[in-house]
């Protein structure tokens, strides 16, 4: 897509905070964990100190043997270095591959073994308590960031080695990999270049010229996820100070927001869910808030209703991108306090004009509609290069140089685009189920999770959780269900305890499978 296109060098990572310093050198970054790699620096880190460190940890890796060109995996305890361990791998000109600490031991093992001996940085925990030892029979070498393990070598060893050069490998080449949500099986590996990279962040960063102001930017987003480094280079490069959150407990971000104040808040779709609870705390954590951003997937009005009105602006805004792993953003839209009560959840925005491009296909050769939703494909220079290891499965979803997103939906004749459910989660006769979601949510404010999965017979199962883990009130469930289509009788559970993904998706197909087995509440 042309503007996309356009003087587009690659995003850089391995040199981003270097140039940010260069330009807000006394900007800062918070964090309400420490840092593995430099627990010394404390919570307040300047770019300027994180440059320093991402140089540092740098010239380790080279001194440890890893070369340009090489794949470095990254699978240790949750935490913000992890996203700076990626940006050390590619200062050297290697290729950071990045594997979410939620993953089970033998799902990373297999996709490390998919990588063929990469290096493999991760912590003695990991190691101990969760690793499988194949994972040094996978691995070329293995690197440990923290603690000691027989056969691993300490990055800590190697401090106050020479600095090295920072390596420019081409835009076209790859810089990173990560891997997919996993909701249908193992996760693929998804190749990102310099190039793709740089795509997918200038309609994030078109989003995001509205805010002028430098106010502080909170981000609860996966450490492993591409979304982070655009948001990254947006928020360092123009300035910003950026709080990293690991814990998006309520109890836990009220503290620190109403300590810190931030003006903008990017968060997943279910963590701004559970953070619905701070439009009533008394210290008004989310009073400064301008600008909400969400991604990933579509999100409730009522919860976009509720977070809009615990601000103080006279009008906040709230921004929903819906892309995925492999393309990045497509498509937008806000929401103002106005219109968020009332909206439709499954109205899921626009293309970005010169940068993406949506169409829906039909499924059965009849014209597509809401009552006969079509397969979603896109087009944007975001794509990332292919799956490692599975090129043919890749291009399995290319047709004609658009992209199938595993998602259906429509089109109004306005050109926004409608989801109304995954490809692999439609049931058969029943209609949207994230629409009669949307609908549950806004009539039942006891809900906290609801998610209809197919039972062993077809029929809609209801899968819910509520606040406080109370019984759900039936009276109220039989209103609100009332003009949904049949559905079985509602099955409760623990939020904690439904089989999510590193981006706090709900597994559908897992629970389903949980269901069919017989399994109640774990």
């Amino acid at each position: 897509m042309i503007l996309q296109r356009i003087a587009n060098r690659g995003i850089r990572l391995g040199t981003l905070f270097d140039r940010a310093a260069s330009r807000h050198p006394a900007n800062f970054l918070i964090l309400d964990h420490d840092l593995d790699l430099a627990p010394e620096l404390g919570r307040r880190i300047t770019v300027t100190e994180v440059a320093d460190l991402v140089d540092d940890f740098a010239s380790r890796l080279r001194a440890a043997g890893v070369r340009p060109g090489e794949r470095v995996v990254v699978c240790k305890s949750n935490n913000f270095d992890i996203t700076l361990l990626a940006c050390v791998a590619v200062r050297i000109g290697a290729v950071p591959v990045l594997l979410s600490p939620k993953l089970d031991g033998e799902t990373v093992a297999e996709l490390v073994r998919r990588v063929h001996k990469p290096h493999l940085v991760t912590d003695q925990a990991k190691l101990d308590d969760e690793l499988p030892p194949t994972v040094f029979d996978h691995a070329h070498q293995v690197l440990l960031t923290k603690g000691g393990h027989p056969g691993a070598t300490q990055l800590e060893s190697f401090a106050g080695v020479a600095r090295v050069p920072p390596v420019t490998m081409p835009p076209d080449h790859p810089t990173l990999i990560t891997h997919t949500s996993g909701t249908t099986g193992i996760p693929k590996l998804a190749v990102h270049t310099g190039r793709t990279l740089e795509a997918r962040y200038r309609p994030q960063a078109s989003a995001t010229a509205l805010v002028r102001k430098r106010r502080p930017v909170a981000v609860h987003v996966s450490f492993v996820h591409s979304r982070l480094f655009t948001a990254l280079a947006i928020t360092m490069l123009r300035g910003f100070p950026l709080i990293m959150l690991i814990d998006d407990d309520p109890e836990h971000v009220a503290d620190v927001f109403a300590r810190l104040r931030p003006g903008v808040v990017e968060a997943h779709p279910n963590s701004f869910m559970r953070w619905e609870r701070l439009a009533d705390d008394p210290r008004k954590p989310l009073a400064d808030v301008r600008y909400f951003s969400s991604t990933f997937d579509a999100i409730h009005p009522r919860t976009v209703h509720r977070t809009l009105r615990a601000s103080r602006h006279r009008m906040p805004i709230f921004g929903q991108l819906y892309g995925q792993s492999e393309v990045g953003p497509v498509v937008g839209r806000i929401f103002t306090r106005w219109r968020a009560e009332d909206a439709d959840g499954r109205c899921v925005g626009f293309p970005f004009p010169g940068m993406t491009d949506v169409r829906a296909v039909s499924m059965d050769g009849k014209p597509v509609t809401k009552s006969s939703p079509g397969y979603i494909e896109v087009r944007t220079d975001g794509r990332v290069l292919t799956y490692l290891g599975e090129n043919e499965r890749y291009h399995k979803q290319e047709n004609d140089g658009w992209w199938r997103m595993g998602d259906v939906g429509y089109r109004t004749k306005w050109g926004c685009l409608h989801l109304l459910d995954r490809e692999v989660d439609v049931i058969p006769g029943f209609g949207s189920t994230l629409a009669a979601e949307d609908t549950l949510f806004s009539a039942l404010d006891e809900l906290v999770e609801v998610i209809i999965v197919p039972g062993q017979d077809g029929t809609a199962v209801p899968v819910v959780c509520t606040r406080g883990e109370e019984p759900l009130d039936m009276a109220a469930w039989k209103a609100a269900t009332a003009s949904l289509p049949a559905m079985a009788d509602p099955v409760q559970w623990r939020l904690a305890d439904l089989p999510q993904t590193a981006t706090t998706k709900i597994k559908r197909l897992e629970l389903a499978k949980l269901l069919s087995n017989g399994s109640q509440v774990p």
